[in-house]
């Protein structure tokens, strides 16, 4: 015979509620077989004592209610306190022992349902925050567009000297506007999981080499070398190649924006289950304070207002996204001066 061990353990529970109960059955029985036995000694007719019994289970049966009605009184003042917003610590919720497993439920729902409202505000004021921050990087590229513009068109437009300067400058902010727009989407769209990901099984080593190439042009331009020793051949791993592109090139971009000398180096370690990727600059590095603040949307660290360098403050952001969407957490390493690296894991 198989037991059914999780309804023993109910029955037992229910058992032990009721330990209340039992003690008021007990007094109540003593006390009208005292009366019974004091007024009537020498025994008394059926008649009576069908009455009696009616007295005795009417006297218990209103026991009985009068205990369950406080107790739904109880209930019903926590959870009105609850709804009522009077309850400021969950400390509070206290009933008593009869009701210790729905004392435990209310409890838990409470905690819950603070943990949602906090969550909300938080999210409310990181909402409010993201729309003024896009408010501001916004301006600032349509404010320039229109200020060469009106420039031109007051004049300067006939001007050799600065006519493709002005219009130069037009075009740069338009590009950046152009990025921004398409950062906001890329990150509205993963926020809210619209972002499809596309995983398969492609050769690591291509892929990197392919991406170096693309950097080619700019490394040289800035004198920087990019160091990679190619990883095994036929190493394959699994992932989403066009979301990780956005991966690799922003880490690369701002490893060139940040070094002035030296290098940037992408590094693959295999181990059983996967291969870990690290790309490392020796460039300016970031202080300990902005450390855990760089993947915040449009947060910029002090030494990069400094360098006025350029840039949406979205990438870090879109790079953590999906980083985690391929089951994996980007690490930072870095020191002021020293350079920093960055890594994260796939599957192969």
């Amino acid at each position: 015979m198989v037991i059914n061990f999780q309804l023993v353990n109910k029955i037992i529970t229910a058992l032990k509620s009721l330990k209340k109960y039992y003690l008021y059955i007990i007094l109540w029985t003593l006390l009208v077989s005292t009366l019974m036995y004091l007024l009537f000694p020498s025994g008394i007719s059926i008649e009576l004592y069908s009455f009696l019994i009616i007295i005795y289970l009417t006297g218990l049966f209103y026991f009985f209610g009068k205990m369950r009605r406080n107790e739904l009184d109880e209930i019903q003042s926590i959870i009105s306190s609850i709804r009522l917003n009077k309850i400021k610590s969950k400390d509070s919720i206290k009933l008593n022992r009869n009701l210790k497993i729905l004392e435990d439920e209310i409890y838990a729902m409470y905690v819950k349902m603070q943990d949602d409202i906090n969550y909300l505000k938080k999210l409310e004021k990181m909402r409010t925050q993201f729309l003024a921050n896009v408010s501001h990087e916004l301006r600032t590229p349509i404010f320039k567009v229109q200020g060469y513009i009106e420039t031109l068109l007051d004049g300067a437009i006939n001007d050799e000297k600065v006519n493709l300067n002005f219009l130069n400058k037009a075009k740069n902010s338009t590009i950046y506007l152009g990025n921004l727009l398409n950062d906001l989407i890329d990150i509205s769209m993963i926020e809210s999981g619209e972002m499809k990901m596309s995983f398969r099984y492609f050769n690591l080593n291509e892929y990197i080499l392919s991406i170096i190439n693309h950097f080619k042009d700019t490394t040289v331009k800035r004198k920087i070398d990019i160091v990679y020793n190619p990883c095994r051949e036929d190493l394959k791993v699994y992932g989403d190649k066009e979301r990780l592109n956005v991966v690799f090139s922003n880490l690369i971009q701002n490893a060139i924006k940040y070094t002035d000398v030296g290098q940037i180096e992408l590094i693959v370690e295999e181990f059983d289950n996967g291969v870990n990727i690290t790309i490392k600059d020796t460039g300016i590095g970031i202080s300990s304070i902005d450390l855990n603040r760089i993947f915040e949307r449009f947060y910029r660290t002090e030494l990069a207002r400094s360098r006025l360098v350029s840039g949406t403050g979205l990438g870090l952001a879109i790079v953590k996204h999906i980083v985690e969407a391929h089951n994996s957490k980007i690490i930072v390493n870095s020191r002021v001066g020293e350079g920093s690296e960055f890594s994260f894991t796939l599957r192969k």
